[in-house]
């Protein structure tokens, strides 16, 4: 809670991811990989919930053993391949409001995809929010690609992505540009139930760095995390411990 304004966390998880098979609860450096950001969550100074939405009666069990709650199986129609990922949220908010008649201001997703997540990045964004009277807010990271310098093929030649008349020929002068990172998204309930969306025009990001950024997608990204999360005993990396 944050002024007297409660928090729900939702970290959707269904079974039947495709680029891993059974990703959110495969074992990443001795644990399931959505205990880290059930854990995160329940870190949070402000979070008043940690509630995790699943069809998937094992990740249910091992959710709940990691101290989320469950309260409610998600229906298999919010979980298949092409399932927009705003709907399990508004499905969870709408359980919440219905069924246990619970009321909250600020209902947030975590992305059991992102473990490297930092439970100051969530509380940092909290406060944000919360400062600016923002809609909601999106985690964002500095994009390790720049757009001014991509190309496209046209007529069998290269040609810019970005048509401009400036010519930047030294990385220091790119704008800078960001990229959704996949690792936090927050808003008030009500945007989420009247708009279906986290995007308004009132919309604020949440800067964070690039190891907290990455999102195992695939069995590469799963590697490089492990490869990441070893380096705990040893130092840091870009300046800071990986924490767990």
């Amino acid at each position: 809670m944050i002024d007297n304004k409660k928090i729900v966390a939702i970290i959707p998880a269904r079974g039947g991811s495709k680029g891993i098979k059974r990703k959110n609860i495969r074992i990443l450096n001795g644990k399931p990989l959505i205990s880290y950001t059930i854990e995160q969550a329940l870190k949070s100074k402000y979070i008043d919930r940690v509630i995790v939405s699943t069809e998937d009666l094992e990740i249910a069990e091992i959710s709940k053993s990691f101290g989320a709650e469950v309260p409610f199986l998600r229906p298999q129609e919010l979980a298949q391949d092409d399932t927009p990922g705003i709907e399990p949220i508004i499905h969870a908010v709408n359980y919440l409001n219905s069924e246990e008649k619970y009321s909250f201001e600020y209902v947030m997703c975590l992305q059991c995809t992102c473990p490297l997540r930092k439970v100051e990045d969530i509380d940092n964004s909290i406060e944000e929010i919360n400062a600016k009277n923002a809609d909601s807010l999106v985690s964002v990271c500095e994009s390790e690609v720049n757009p001014y310098w991509m190309k496209v093929i046209e007529d069998g030649k290269l040609v810019d992505f970005i048509k401009t008349n400036i010519a930047y020929v030294r990385r220091q002068d790119l704008p800078k540009v960001y990229r959704l990172n996949g690792a936090i998204y927050l808003a008030r309930a009500e945007i989420i139930l009247n708009r279906k969306t986290w995007y308004t025009d009132n919309t604020i990001p949440y800067i964070m760095d690039r190891i907290s950024s990455v999102d195992i997608d695939d069995e590469m990204d799963f590697r490089y995390v492990e490869f990441l999360m070893s380096y705990e005993e040893h130092g840091d990396i870009n300046g800071r411990i990986v924490s767990k």
